[in-house]
């Protein structure tokens, strides 16, 4: 059983893969303290072709971790600061005269580039964040009738503060559900705080973006992609992430359940985790571990439950205990 076991690892060779995976770990994992599970997370969405929110309070190196992500990737970076006052063509772009030639020309946008920092994502208010939502999906942007696309590979990794609400705008569900996860960034403990510091003030002259270069170019990351793409899930595990889906459109403390784009995030994230722990092959870990960062944002509380204190992701979590997992 075990030579089988060990054939079957061996199918596809992912070692190229890993090795730039530890070294964009070890370099994020630098400036980065603790978060480890949120680095995985910003791999993995990379590697799904996925898009992903990540939210947490003020200082908590949200914008950090994007920034270190694109500095870590040979691709271009842009970032946009979301404002009350921001309008669409301030992020998409807008046709400007040329007086030379008598005609418009489109000057582009922030949004186009490889890995695009959307910061504090709900400041801007819906009609600026519609802006977003052809591109997030179909990754082209049509102005004036032309269309414009987007080159690969095409990230937007968004920050959203949870606690302060003046002058913030509520996401709507539709861009919630183009986000492939939604990641919580929590306050380090007190022995990694200390490591924070240590590590800070070591730093002397340098910055903490000085040290990172890129370990992955545009082709590497759209190769990784493919072979992604190609590993195994069996069938029994499909069945199960159908169950879990399927749990939440029918679950009394939800007034509205997850859509079959969640059940594609979850296959597509949960394939892309096993790859970058060196497996071809998905296990339901894999499918448990990001079920929460894949639905918790894109099923909503019944009002009575919501006034309970209860959580989102709690109930995954629930929904998760109650069916048998296949082995």
């Amino acid at each position: 059983m075990e030579q089988e076991q060990e054939q079957f690892n061996q199918r596809t060779d992912l070692s190229a893969l890993n090795e730039a995976v530890t070294q964009i770990r070890s370099a994020l994992g630098k400036v980065i303290i603790g978060q480890k599970q949120v680095i995985d997370f910003l791999i993995v969405g990379l590697l799904a072709d996925g898009h992903i929110l990540i939210e947490g309070v003020p200082g908590v190196a949200k914008t950090l971790s994007a920034k270190l992500l694109a500095k870590s990737i040979d691709a271009q970076f842009s970032r946009v600061q979301f404002t009350p006052d921001l309008m669409p063509s301030d992020v998409l772009g807008t046709p400007i005269f040329n007086t030379k030639t008598g005609d418009f020309e489109f000057r582009k946008g922030p949004i186009f580039g490889n890995i695009i920092l959307v910061d504090e994502i709900n400041r801007a208010p819906a009609k600026t964040q519609s802006a977003l939502f052809e591109v997030m999906e179909e990754r082209q942007v049509t102005i004036d009738g032309t269309t414009y696309t987007m080159d690969e590979p095409f990230m937007v990794l968004a920050t959203q503060n949870p606690i302060e609400q003046e002058g913030t705008y509520r996401l709507p569900e539709a861009q919630l559900d183009r986000f492939l996860f939604k990641i919580e960034v929590k306050y380090p403990s007190l022995e990694e705080e200390t490591e924070i510091l240590l590590a800070q003030h070591s730093l002397v002259n340098k910055t903490l973006l000085q040290d990172i270069i890129p370990v992955l170019s545009v082709q590497q990351i759209q190769s990784a992609r493919g072979i992604i793409r190609g590993l195994f899930v069996e069938p029994k595990l499909l069945e199960f992430i159908a169950k879990i889906v399927n749990e939440t459109r029918n679950n009394p403390s939800l007034y509205l359940g997850a859509s079959p784009r969640a059940s594609l995030a979850i296959v597509h994230s949960a394939k892309a985790l096993a790859a970058i722990q060196n497996r071809d092959f998905v296990t339901p870990d894999d499918i448990i571990t990001v079920a929460v960062p894949v639905l918790a944002h894109r099923i909503l509380l019944s009002p009575e439950k919501e006034m309970e204190g209860l959580t989102t992701t709690d109930v995954v979590n629930q929904i998760i205990k109650r069916i048998e997992i296949p082995r």
